[in-house]
């Protein structure tokens, strides 16, 4: 597979952090956990900075699912859920995304998702703003379009949270090490990307009971339907927290500052699961550290206003 070849400072503009609104489209395994529900919330509720184009249901597979397929279908359902407490009609914004994950680069999965994301990219020109491609789930959609399509990499950004931090022992993350292949292209086919690590960077994204029932609950049906969500994820609630770091996404999106960057070579995922590193590779932006009161604040603020409204 030969991809387009990017110039280095055509893609350093393209990484540059966004200030004004963005068109995105949120790819996420959306009953995989409970924080993805925050930012897919997060996202709708933030109008002004984002403008929320397609909502994709991503595989995973763990104790909440049978299998990738399953995994996927029932995001996909969580994500009509939302928007119907949200009262967002699901027409034209929900699409279903792979029901395995990427094998190799000469078998994208297609589906719904991966055709949504190639025809709004391709829609766009070269010169255009580029669509944001947040991703906070495994990354088989979005590789799998990138394969079938290699031009959208002059026509997106793609800010994934996947990977743990480059200190850390390993990267065997769920999102990353569930796709190592899909994560593969990512990193290697020279897309403008950026990098949300978990452990080390995000990992101290957390909320608590005490704080979801003050600042969530009690914030119209979807409030009540996120505090019970988090409540129901744990039996024991004594001394408990919660990560909720899928929004650090939406955050970047909305403001450079929560979620501060460095520019760094793209990184090799080894088959052992861990970084490896070569100075000759192209530039990536990959998140160091994450602000988290601002971030909730935010958050709780626009649940408070759309409780009201």
């Amino acid at each position: 597979m030969t991809f387009p070849e990017l110039s280095d400072i055509w893609r350093l503009q393209r990484l540059t952090p966004p200030t004004g609104p963005v068109d995105v489209v949120l790819d996420t395994d959306t009953y995989n956990e409970v924080d993805d529900q925050f930012a897919v919330v997060y996202a709708l509720l933030s109008p002004v900075k984002i403008n929320l184009q397609a909502l994709y249901a991503a595989p995973f597979f763990n104790t909440r699912s049978s299998g990738p397929a399953d995994g996927m279908e029932k995001s996909y359902q969580e994500i009509h859920r939302l928007l119907d407490r949200m009262d967002v009609s699901p027409e034209g914004l929900v699409f279903r995304g792979s029901t395995t994950y990427l094998l190799d680069r000469d078998h994208p999965c297609k589906s719904d998702a991966a055709e949504d994301l190639i025809a709004k990219a391709m829609a766009r020109s070269e010169d255009e703003a580029p669509l944001y491609v947040a991703s906070i789930g495994c990354i088989t959609n979005v590789a799998s379009a990138i394969l079938m399509e290699p031009e959208i990499i002059k026509r997106i950004v793609i800010v994934w949270l996947g990977g743990h931090a480059f200190h850390w022992p390993n990267t065997k993350e769920f999102n990353l090490w569930q796709d190592p292949e899909a994560a593969r292209v990512v990193f290697d086919c020279g897309v403008p990307l950026v990098q949300i690590p978990v452990m080390g960077v995000c990992s101290h994204l957390h909320t608590t009971i005490p704080e979801i029932e003050r600042y969530v609950q009690g914030r119209g049906e979807i409030g009540d339907f996120l505090a019970e969500t988090v409540k129901g994820y744990h039996k024991d609630h004594y001394a408990w927290s919660k990560v909720i770091w899928d929004i650090a996404t939406i955050a970047y999106l909305l403001d450079e500052s929560w979620t501060p960057t460095n520019l760094v070579h793209s990184p090799i995922l080894t088959d052992q699961g861990t970084w490896s590193f070569d100075a000759s590779r192209h530039l990536i932006r990959s998140a160091v550290h994450v602000n988290r009161d601002p971030i909730f604040r935010d958050l709780f603020a626009k649940l408070e206003k759309h409780s009201q409204a």
